[in-house]
């Protein structure tokens, strides 16, 4: 991925946390057929020794996991928000009319080994974790046990677990680090008036360093 300094993000604990709040993945995987990607949800765990592992399920259906060899090198992406930035909201236009569109995002790269897990016991935990973690924020969380326990059996047996041990993340957050106060302000102002949240407008505009 190409990351110009003022657009790089490599602290750890940024990278996890923006894992942990996007965790919508592209999965994506050489194998035999050519290049295959799978949209899946994963959640991250640390790795015994240390490092961090991804986990997450597939249908049983789906080929993914019999056409990409366990041990095969995996690339999960992660996207956060993102925005068309057009050049009417910087001043600049009105100055000197030097100012070209633009395209705001963030975006983590985790690239790492997939092991996949054809274990009904290791897929309930995932699958209670998955759901706990996704479930917190409501106020009546539902509960795998909550379902009667032989219609569960069959949901895990139609799914495969995997697991990816991470070898590297990149995070890149263009944010109009590169771009003057006044027109980080105008964004920001532009973003508002199209009706973007603050937490929205904090990801996607942010001063440099």
């Amino acid at each position: 991925m190409y990351r110009p300094a003022h657009f790089r993000e490599d602290d750890p604990a940024v990278l996890d946390a923006f894992i942990d709040a996007h965790a919508l993945a592209v999965l994506v995987a050489n194998s035999a057929a050519g290049l295959v990607a799978n949209h899946i949800p994963l959640l991250r765990f640390p790795a015994d020794g240390g490092g961090t592992v991804l986990r997450g399920h597939v249908a049983r259906a789906n080929d993914f996991w019999k056409i990409v060899p366990s041990g095969q090198e995996v690339l999960a992406v992660f996207g956060g928000a993102d925005c068309y930035v057009t050049p009417s909201w910087y001043p600049t236009k009105k100055l000197t009319g030097e100012v070209v569109p633009t395209w705001n995002y963030s975006v983590v790269h985790a690239h790492g080994r997939i092991r996949f897990i054809d274990d009904r016991e290791w897929v309930h935990t995932l699958v209670v974790a998955l759901t706990e973690r996704h479930e917190a924020p409501r106020p009546a969380p539902w509960a795998v046990a909550d379902a009667p326990p032989p219609y569960i059996a069959r949901m895990l047996g139609a799914i495969v677990g995997f697991e990816i041990a991470v070898e590297r993340m990149d995070g890149k957050v263009k944010a109009s680090q590169n771009r003057t106060e006044a027109e980080r302000a105008g964004v920001s102002a532009g973003l508002s008036a199209e009706g973007a949240s603050d937490e929205v407008r904090r990801e996607l505009v942010r001063p440099p360093g």
